[in-house]
């Protein structure tokens, strides 16, 4: 399952787009109440299995024991299982998981989590993305600057060492400010003097504390990857959608320095001797087998109140929508007239249709599967159990209010807050116009050397930021956002640049956009460069780039009091809500809601019923690949040597029944950052790998729908097949452990 804007130019999602998202969907922080959570529900702890979990997963199938599973003094499967990021375990996240299935480090993971390393190797001669990727030695891996892989060494619960140094009269910021103060200590302790990486983390909505300690390895190397044609067929249009037919994967290796240790890139490097690796499943799956899932879920919000879905629903989302919406076709205008355009973009591209088309669907769901009222549901059992004690209703009695005033109040000025940071901020010459903040600084303080400093420091990012760029999108994208803006946020409330665009250029957001393009520092890299050399605090004032950036700033910081003040009640009011479920059913086992940590949901293998009288059964095929080819749609090309292997039947020993399985379903628990998870059979055999969540079941990360929700994974036969039928590389099938 893809996580939102997983890495936008770069996995699709970082800079700008993650302070967004931090921002504004942090509110939606964690679960529709069961009186007990099916066994499929949840994702879970490892740390918590042997206590809460290991019974039930035995009855449906599980034949590993619990050490075998997660043990932090012998190796365990949980060594297998990598946490993908950009810059290391500590530094935000995980954009995906991959796992070892090779003694020489070889990783499995998807494709759309491979995308950009596989984008940044490509170029109009050496297409990539197009023709696929594939190293048949060692030698020709290729190093990537920006993917790191952590394993998790241990997980411990430090809730003792936090929740009672905290006051419940501090405010937000002080308690933040206290939560870092008292985990510093135990974070520079566990980190054994720089060996490990070390991140402290809140649950159930800053109720309980975990500390997680990583071994992370930088020098990560792309080994092979598919065509797109393939890694990616059925594009936009099947995205979240079963059927599903796609070979979502890729592969990579880590590698290490001459003893075994982490190390930057270096080609003396030698790949990792892992502590544990998966082995292969040659069998296949049946309906109703044992499934696991292990990985990095990013964020779920399943104790999201019905204000939070309202304010989503009604406010959040069909302004996201709309914005995307209309960067994708700008650029999609373009990247299908220039193949280097449509190389360069196409991380970007990807990450932000996922995104586009994951708000549409959980729009839709959210009211279609009536989650609101669910939501309504428990509010009112929570009404009732503390409206029954007078003590209660002191401690809860004012928290769903005091949650709905202040996402009324976020409400208000939510949209025209918004566009200033999403469709303003979010355009590329206002993005770099405000990179030169600190050489403003210098110029209005007429600090020579800091003058001297800031611009030289700026000349090495110029080049940077405009090596990718291409000057008609941000043209376009910027006539088309800034027209957009008038149309969705009320006069009164637009930045002050729009009286400039109406008096100077009588609302011609074109016309503008050619001003700004032909006159400003902020537009070229040639212009920049030339103002870098001789910086001057006047050209800065009076550009038009610059004018930009500091009006949308404005209009963002007019609001930022009051949606931070609203936001911080609403993170406190969660707090406060979380707290009053777990005391109101004590004998509930609640599972926390994913928070980039590692996790494991078991179920099984499934089919379902989306609608009346339709029923999908649990896998594809290949047949079904041959079915919706299409020639005139990028989306749907089949290659002519998978074309020619289907018809010759050259399946090798990947086949059943004369056919090969592409993708199959389970009822896992699964979110964004789950893509590349193993899914794992009762023998902890690899079956497959985890890449998207269904269309009915949009809903899925505010409200679990067990009828209905599903995870949908590539079968690992069909990866094996595209390696050594498709792409020949025989090399990488040697390494792997085949359970026939």
């Amino acid at each position: 399952m893809k996580r939102i804007l997983p890495m936008l130019s770069g996995m699709i999602m970082k800079g700008l787009m993650t302070a967004f998202f931090a921002f504004f969907l942090f509110s939606f922080t964690g679960t529709r109440m069961y009186a007990s959570n099916p066994p499929d529900e949840g994702m879970w702890l490892p740390i918590l299995i042997e206590r809460l979990n290991y019974v039930d997963m035995e009855k449906m199938g599980l034949h590993l024991t619990e050490q075998e599973l997660y043990d932090i003094n012998h190796s365990s499967l949980k060594d297998a299982i990598v946490g993908l990021s950009g810059g290391g375990a500590a530094a935000g996240g995980f954009f995906c998981t991959a796992e070892v299935v090779s003694g020489e480090g070889l990783l499995f993971t998807n494709h759309h989590c491979g995308y950009n390393a596989v984008q940044s190797h490509s170029t109009p001669e050496h297409d990539y993305l197009t023709d696929g990727f594939w190293a048949m030695t060692k030698g020709e891996e290729l190093s990537n600057e920006n993917v790191c892989a952590s394993f998790l060494v241990r997980m411990e619960n430090v809730t003792d060492s936090v929740i009672p140094f905290l006051s419940d009269t501090l405010k937000e910021s002080a308690r933040s400010d206290k939560i870092k103060e008292l985990t510093a200590k135990m974070k520079k302790r566990a980190s054994e003097n720089g060996k490990y990486e070390v991140s402290v983390k809140a649950f159930y909505g800053g109720n309980e504390y975990y500390l997680f300690v990583f071994l992370t390895y930088k020098d990560v190397r792309l080994v092979g990857a598919p065509p797109s044609s393939i890694g990616k067929f059925g594009g936009d249009t099947d995205n979240w959608m079963w059927p599903r037919h796609t070979g979502d994967f890729t592969v990579f290796r880590i590698y290490t320095d001459s003893t075994g240790k982490p190390a930057s890139y270096n080609k003396n490097n030698i790949p990792l001797k892992p502590k544990f690796h998966l082995p292969i499943s040659m069998k296949g799956v049946k309906k109703d087998d044992f499934a696991m899932i292990w990985g990095y879920p990013g964020t779920t919000n399943r104790y999201m109140t019905s204000f939070g879905i309202d304010y989503a629903v009604n406010t959040v989302y069909p302004s996201i929508i709309k914005i995307f919406g209309k960067r994708l076709e700008v650029m999609k205008e373009r990247m299908d007239v220039d193949k280097k355009v449509n190389i360069d973009y196409a991380g970007t591209y990807a990450g932000i249709a996922n995104t586009w088309k994951n708000f549409i669907g959980q729009t839709k769901m959210l009211v279609k599967n009536k989650v609101g009222d669910k939501k309504k549901s428990i509010e009112a059992d929570f009404t009732s159990w503390y409206g029954k004690s007078p003590e209660l209703t002191k401690k809860y009695g004012a928290v769903l209010s005091d949650l709905q005033k202040n996402y009324s109040q976020m409400k208000k000025i939510a949209v025209p807050f918004f566009y200033a940071t999403m469709a303003g901020s979010g355009l590329d010459v206002v993005q770099f116009a405000g990179s030169f903040g600190s050489l403003k600084s210098a110029l209005e303080k007429k600090n020579k050397s800091g003058i001297k400093d800031a611009a030289e420091a700026l000349k090495k990012s110029t080049k940077d930021h405009f090596k990718k760029i291409d000057p008609a999108i941000s043209r376009k994208t910027l006539s088309e956002g800034l027209k957009l803006y008038s149309q969705n946020v009320a006069k009164d409330q637009l930045p002050s640049v729009f009286a400039l665009i109406e008096k100077d250029y009588n609302n011609d957001f074109n016309a503008f956009a050619d001003a700004v393009f032909n006159t400003s520092i902020f537009a070229s890299e040639g212009k920049a460069m030339e103002f870098l050399d001789k910086p001057s605090l006047k050209v800065m004032n009076k550009d038009l780039g610059s004018v930009m950036a500091q009006s949308f700033q404005d209009a963002g910081g007019k609001y930022m009091t009051s949606m931070g003040e609203a936001r911080s009640a609403v993170t406190a009011g969660n707090r406060h809500f979380i707290a009053g479920l777990r005391e109101m059913d004590p004998k509930l086992v609640r599972y926390p809601d994913a928070n980039s940590t590692l996790r494991m949901s078991y179920g099984k293998v499934l089919d379902y019923y989306p609608a009346d009288a339709v029923h999908y059964e649990y896998y594809t095929t290949l047949s079904g690949v041959m079915q919706k080819e299409d020639p005139n749609n990028e989306e749907f090309i089949v290659p002519a040597k998978l074309k020619e292997l289907y018809r010759t039947k050259d399946f090798g020993p990947y086949a059943e029944n004369g056919d090969i399985v592409t993708c199959f379903l389970t009822n896992n628990d699964i979110t964004g950052g789950n893509s590349g998870s193993p899914v794992i059979n009762g023998n902890g055999e690899l079956i497959g790998l985890a890449f998207d969540g269904n269309w009915e079941a949009m809903s899925g990360d505010i409200s679990f729908e067990p009828d209905l929700q599903r995870t949908i994974n590539v079968d690992i036969r069909y990866v094996l097949f595209i390696i050594d039928k498709y792409a020949g590389a025989t090399n990488l099938i040697k390494e792997l452990t085949l359970v026939k």
